[in-house]
């Protein structure tokens, strides 16, 4: 862990929240200079987006997808939320790593806020995730696809609210639990049924009757369809307001559990 600058030990006996910014902005700095010594971590996260996209998506260029849009505006969408799941849900393993090398019992004693020391990490796959997702989009416009740039925006907005909400609840995990091999299959086994019943890779308007009523309860669905409204340019459509409302309530229930296990923990 870093030691506090003259600067950040003098922003500490300002406000509350002005020593929030300052403990936040100091381990998303610390996570953020690792994440660019590992750069290749940033290409590999996007690899199977990627492969799918190349591969998958031409063969959904003349079915009917009901969506309103064609291929590459179903696919594309889908394929940004799979990538913010599956990276925000695997975050908790730098958590089990840092445990194993006794950096969690040293953030014990610094006098970091606790919400920080959630935040930075947070924050930290954001910046990761969005630089994933334009990758995966400049791939999208190569392959066929064509967006409003307004409404790509937008989606990116989803898929970050998306990943404050999963990275929340793996940190969360992870200090819960004591080995990747307790933690990994916890995580698959949440991720592949709603990957499955969030109509990630093709709309949940081609499923039978049954299979739709199911997925209407897994809070993935509209943040999918909501960025599928983005990529149309349908900003004021209800897909876009009920994805709004389910990302934000996702985002601070999270966020609010998360931080509430740090301090439990007293990382």
């Amino acid at each position: 862990m870093a030691v506090p600058s003259p600067r950040h030990a003098a922003a500490r006996k300002r406000s509350g929240l002005a020593v929030l910014l300052a403990d936040t902005r100091l381990v998303l700095g610390r996570y953020l200079r690792q994440t660019m010594r590992a750069k290749v971590g940033l290409v590999v996260g996007v690899v199977m987006p990627l492969l799918v996209l190349l591969f998958f998506g031409p063969l959904l260029t003349r079915v009917p997808l009901g969506t309103g849009g064609d291929a590459w505006q179903t696919l594309v969408p889908g394929l940004l939320v799979q990538l913010g799941m599956f990276s925000a849900a695997f975050a908790g393993f730098g958590i089990l790593i840092e445990k194993q090398h006794g950096v969690i019992e040293r953030m014990q004693v610094t006098p970091v806020s606790r919400l920080a020391l959630l935040m930075g990490r947070v924050l930290c796959e954001v910046v990761k995730l969005l630089v994933q997702s334009l990758l995966l989009v400049l791939a999208g416009v190569a392959m066929g696809l064509r967006a409003p740039v307004l409404g790509v925006l937008i989606g990116f907005l989803f898929v970050a609210a998306l990943t404050v909400a999963l990275a929340s609840l793996s940190f969360a995990l992870a200090m819960l639990l004591k080995s990747p091999e307790e933690f990994a299959p916890v995580v698959n086994t949440f991720n592949l049924p709603v990957m499955l019943l969030s109509g990630i890779l093709l709309p949940m308007a081609l499923a039978p009757h049954w299979l739709d009523v199911v997925s209407k309860f897994v809070p993935l669905r509209y943040l999918v369809e909501a960025v599928r409204a983005a990529f149309l340019g349908q900003y004021t459509s209800t897909a876009m307001i009920r994805g709004a409302l389910v990302a934000a309530v996702l985002a601070v229930v999270s966020v609010f559990l998360g931080a509430r296990m740090f301090r439990k923990a007293g990382a």
